[in-house]
C-alpha cells in the first residue's frame, strides 16, 4: 500500500507523475533525452544501464520495466529478455560489447555512489572505444535511476505482480517514449 493517497491501480513511478505532473513533466523529459534523444549508444544499451542500476538498487518495477523496455528494443523475443537477465546478474559475463561492459561497470560504481567511480574505470571505458559523452550520458543514467529508484520505493508505489505487465509498458515505452502521460488503467 503507498506511503501517501496515490491513484490505485496506477503501477509504480506513472502513480507519482499523476501526483505531482508539475514535478512529473522535467523527470520525464529528462528519462525522454537520457534514454531516446540522440547519442551513440542505441537506446537498448542505454535502457540496459538503467536496468541494471534499478536492478541493483532492487527496484522491481524500474528494473523489469526498463528490461522490458531494452528487449523491446533489441526486437522483444525471449533471447532478448534472457540477455537482460544475463545483464542485470552480471554484466562482465554477459553476451554484450567489452564497451557496454565497461560502461556497466562506470554504472554500477555510480550506484555505489558517485565517489566510487575512479580513473581506471574511466580509464578501462575508454580502452573499450567508450567516449566522453558516452561516459558522462553513462554517469547521467545511472545517477538518474537511483533517483527514479528511491523516488517509486520511497513511496511505496503499486507494482503489478504479472510480468506480462511489464512487458507490454516495455513496448510502450520503447516505441512511445516517456514524455507523453499514458492513459489511466482504466481507459486501457
Amino acid at each position: 500500500m503507498p506511503h501517501i493517497a496515490l491513484e490505485e491501480g496506477i503501477p509504480g513511478i506513472v502513480s507519482a507523475f499523476a501526483f505531482r505532473p508539475e514535478t512529473a513533466r522535467p523527470m520525464r523529459e529528462l528519462a525522454e533525452v537520457l534514454l531516446r534523444g540522440p547519442s551513440s549508444l542505441s537506446s537498448a544499451e542505454r535502457e540496459m544501464i538503467a536496468a541494471y542500476v534499478s536492478s541493483r538498487n532492487e527496484c522491481r518495477f524500474c528494473q523489469l520495466s526498463h528490461s522490458a523496455a531494452a528487449a523491446e528494443h533489441l526486437g522483444g523475443g525471449e533471447a532478448d529478455y534472457a540477455l537482460l537477465e544475463a545483464v542485470k546478474a552480471d554484466p562482465a559475463a554477459a553476451d554484450v560489447s567489452p564497451k557496454l561492459k565497461a560502461l556497466l561497470g562506470i554504472a554500477g560504481k555510480v550506484q555505489q555512489g558517485g565517489k566510487a567511480v575512479a580513473a581506471p574505470d574511466i580509464a578501462a571505458a575508454r580502452a573499450q572505444g567508450a567516449t566522453d559523452v558516452e561516459i558522462h550520458d553513462t554517469v547521467l543514467i545511472a545517477a538518474a535511476f537511483c533517483m527514479y529508484n528511491r523516488y517509486v520505493d520511497g513511496l511505496a508505489t503499486w507494482q503489478p505482480e504479472d510480468p506480462a505487465s511489464y512487458r507490454s509498458m516495455g513496448k510502450r515505452m520503447a516505441h512511445e517514449g516517456y514524455v507523453r502521460a499514458p492513459e489511466p488503467a482504466a481507459a486501457r
